[in-house]
């Protein structure tokens, strides 16, 4: 089956996966998914505000520190859901773009600005399920790519880590019921 993720952005230049098993159903493991605030997690926070550090410092601060309300939730099926974040991201105020809705971050075209998908699909094992989460990102340009290739290579460790944080979370409120 195909993950929900490739229907918005099927090419992309960076990408990171990652899955835990959980023992839930489908809906009760993407209701967690969607519920989660990554905000509620110190480790998380505490990034962020390294992350943000050079705004507060220039005076581009955001009015809140990001967080999942930045995303847009593009489509929710019964095995997976996918969000979605447009901005050129290296910029201390992350230079985000307003996305209503799926079809807008599909129709989304704007030089130098890259797209960002973050899936989650539910697919059956022999024990139970597996959750798997994708970055992707598509870099509309040269520019951006070159822009945007120094700063992933910066926070792909700890955003690889904040995935996997999320999964075990996710993980333990599914279980719960």
């Amino acid at each position: 089956m195909m993950p929900l993720i490739d229907e918005y952005l099927p090419q992309f230049q960076f990408s990171e996966t990652h899955s835990a098993a959980v023992k839930a159903a489908p809906d009760a493991i993407l209701d967690a998914v969607t519920a989660y605030r990554p905000e509620s997690d110190p480790f998380f926070r505490t990034m962020i505000a390294l992350r943000e550090l050079p705004a507060r410092l220039t005076g581009k601060q955001r009015p809140e520190p990001f967080g999942m309300a930045n995303f847009t939730l593009l489509e929710r099926t019964p095995n997976g859901l996918v969000y979605g974040l447009i901005g050129q991201f290296w910029q201390a105020d992350y230079g985000l773009r307003p996305v209503t809705d799926g079809h807008a971050f599909k129709a989304f075209d704007e030089a130098g600005t890259p797209q960002l998908a973050l899936g989650f699909d539910v697919h059956q094992t022999p024990k139970g399920h597996r959750l798997t989460t994708q970055t992707r990102v598509f870099c509309p340009d040269r520019e951006s790519f070159r822009r945007f290739r120094p700063y992933w290579l910066l926070i792909r460790p700890v955003s690889g880590l904040i995935r996997r944080r999320i999964l075990g979370a996710v993980r333990k409120t599914a279980e719960r019921g």
